[in-house]
């Protein structure tokens, strides 16, 4: 068999097809960011990596190189057999394997050189992980066809977002894909964040599958979501997006999220309120803290409702063109059922 280079898009258009994704950089790299999907087979340790590296820059090409057959020779059988079992795991009956390194070169081409030995169809990618990364930035610039779900705090609009799916809408849920519900309590119940850059693409990856749907909904946020914030072009994009905003009474909201945050962790709720205490202000932090230590949630969240309430709506006063994007939609209570209200606007 003889080993492909493909360009970024072939790549990827063919990682669809469900053929397995190898990352041949080393462990901390991959565990850094890697290609959605990717299965970590590092041709070298972290501390290798670095030898190489260094031989590299200070010695020389050649130095490099023997240094890094010293570390590949021994692993060759256990990188086989290794490249096998994720084969049966991620695609089994497949003998296809797509390779990636940080630029498509020495690391991804000598251990393609010894799958296509072994007898996989294998593919490269040409200009490796650092290619990667540009086409993921350069997806932020595209001009999608957002339409913006707002609302105050309490909405219901991540729940919406999920019944427009229902009814056939296409959406992109940004808090789920950064792993965090976007308030100070939003990381409270919640798995580990992904970092920026990985962040970044996975969430590449989920707007350009939709990228030709007519519309694409998405929740109305601030730039940062928890530890990582949204692509600056992409923000832009929202900003000039039409935007829905679910207009619910006050105590409507209040009933809606003391049952989602009541049962959380007393203690991180109290660190939570904590770490805000200087925009919540002193008097409403204690007592906010005191009413979720009574056990009384209501009015301790009422207290928090009243300042996002406050913070939104600072948020929504100062975005340009407002008065062109804005369709406001009058909703008695928080339901799935406003969902139709939203495509009727």
């Amino acid at each position: 068999m003889a080993i492909t280079k493909l360009s970024i898009q072939d790549f990827l258009d063919l990682s669809k097809k469900g053929h397995t994704i190898i990352d041949v950089r080393s462990p901390g790299e991959y565990k850094h960011a890697h290609i959605p999907g990717a299965q970590s087979l590092p041709l070298f340790s972290d501390e290798e990596r670095k030898v190489v590296g260094t031989l590299y820059k200070q010695e020389s090409r050649e130095k490099a190189i023997k240094a890094g057959l010293d570390f590949f020779g021994p692993k060759m059988k256990t990188m086989v057999e290794e490249a096998e079992r994720i084969t049966e795991t991620t695609a089994p009956q497949d003998k296809i394997i797509l390779v990636y390194c940080w630029r498509g070169g020495m690391r991804s081409a000598g251990v393609a050189w010894l799958l296509d030995l072994y007898g996989f169809k294998v593919y490269t990618l040409v200009g490796g992980y650092k290619k990667f990364r540009k086409y993921v930035l350069d997806s932020f610039k595209i001009d999608f066809p957002f339409r913006i779900l707002g609302g105050y705090t309490g909405s219901g609009k991540t729940e919406l977002l999920y019944a427009l799916r229902e009814k056939g809408e296409t959406m992109v849920d940004l808090e789920g894909i950064a792993k965090h519900k976007g308030s100070a309590f939003g990381n409270i119940g919640m798995p580990e964040q992904p970092g920026q850059e990985m962040f970044e693409n996975l969430l590449s990856k989920e707007l350009l599958a939709v990228q030709h749907q007519p519309c694409i909904w998405l929740e109305d946020e601030s730039q940062r979501i928890g530890l990582v914030n949204l692509p600056h072009d992409l923000w832009n994009t929202m900003r000039r997006s039409p935007l829905y905003f679910l207009d619910i009474p006050f105590d409507e909201r209040l009933k809606h999220i003391v049952p989602e945050y009541g049962v959380l962790e007393q203690e991180k709720l109290l660190d939570a309120i904590e770490r805000i205490t200087q925009k919540l202000g002193h008097q409403n932090a204690k007592l906010a803290s005191q009413f979720l230590t009574e056990g009384n949630v209501t009015e301790s969240f009422r207290i928090l409702l009243a300042y996002y309430d406050k913070f939104y709506a600072k948020a929504l006063k100062g975005r340009d063109g407002l008065d062109k994007l804005l369709q406001n939609i009058i909703c008695e209570t928080v339901c799935k059922e406003n969902a139709a209200l939203v495509l009727k606007k």
